[in-house]
């Protein structure tokens, strides 16, 4: 029987019943096995503030690999947005499976859009990214730090601390929870994070027969969307709570990649767009990150990091 190893939210273990199920319908029984985070201990405080105490990097994965290598583990199932671009020696990416929705979704209390929010509406985000595109978007909203799993905040907006919310349009899905939705966001208008929406299955390497298992949970037109966005991540220094925003898009056997870097206070945004074919997708990724840097993105990373 092989072990999943995953977070212990209800989207996390949704993430891994799912595969879980793909798994069953491959011929192979499975299990799995909660594995609690950093991420997941430290809940009284920002992410962004968490990640200059212990570190962004792993912070919801890092015990789960512990797990993969020492063996307690045949596979891990995390939201790719919060898998690393640099994954421990031995580790591989074994599968990406079909992409839900990457955008973003406001949810707030009067079901109001983005741009109806009154002057002064308190909107919770946990994310530097959304954090800082807000700000540049509507810089009269009072920006606030929201922590917990999906549920914990649904429950902070229900009793009235925030007046909206962002949250990632894919959880809510996966939850059934759209009836929650107000808006789902435009890329163009807030730029999603490196990964979201996808799932990332990540197995030791050299897994002998497995590996051809996990090639059948694959999906190609994700995997090379996520491929560049991850390349751009990686171009640019960054982890999963940097202004760091890219999302690949793929049609007609062409890959587009669009990718931003924006300063935490929204003032400076750097915006830029790169088209290629599916098979260089990491150079895609490489390159647009590049122009991000060149074009000003690393004067504004330098500030974050200082």
């Amino acid at each position: 029987m092989l072990v999943i190893a995953s977070r212990g939210s209800s989207l996390a273990l949704w993430q891994a019943r799912w595969v879980e199920r793909q798994l069953a319908a491959l011929g192979h029984d499975s299990r799995i096995e909660i594995v609690k985070t950093t991420g997941d201990r430290i809940t009284g405080v920002a992410l962004n503030q968490v990640g200059a105490q212990v570190g962004t990097k792993g912070l919801f994965t890092r015990e789960i690999e512990e797990a993969l290598l020492e063996g307690r583990a045949d596979l891990a199932v995390h939201s790719l947005k919060d898998l690393p671009t640099e994954l421990p020696a031995g580790l591989t990416l074994a599968a990406v499976p079909s992409r839900e929705d990457p955008r973003d979704a406001i949810v707030s209390t009067r079901g109001l859009r983005l741009a109806d929010l009154p002057k002064g509406a308190r909107v919770g985000t946990s994310s530097l990214r959304r954090a800082a595109q807000l700000r540049k978007l509507r810089p009269d909203l009072r920006i606030e730090p929201v922590r917990g799993n999906l549920d914990t905040r649904l429950r902070k907006l229900d009793r009235g601390h925030y007046d909206a919310i962002v949250l990632a349009a894919a959880g809510l899905n996966r939850l059934g929870l759209q009836d929650r939705v107000a808006e789902i966001v435009s890329p163009d208008t807030i730029c999603p994070a490196v990964g979201q929406g996808a799932l990332a299955i990540e197995a030791a390497i050299g897994a002998g027969p497995l590996a051809g298992l996990w090639e059948k949970l694959d999906d190609r037109l994700t995997r090379a969307a996520v491929t560049a966005e991850r390349a751009l991540l990686a171009t640019l220094g960054g982890g999963c709570q940097v202004p760091i925003g890219a999302l690949g898009t793929v049609a007609g056997g062409t890959l587009h990649l669009r990718g931003i870097v924006v300063s935490p206070d929204g003032v400076r945004l750097v915006r830029d767009s790169l088209d290629g074919p599916l098979a260089e997708a990491a150079e895609i990724g490489r390159r647009l990150g590049e122009a991000l840097l060149a074009a000003g993105g690393d004067d504004i990373l330098e500030s974050v990091y200082a």
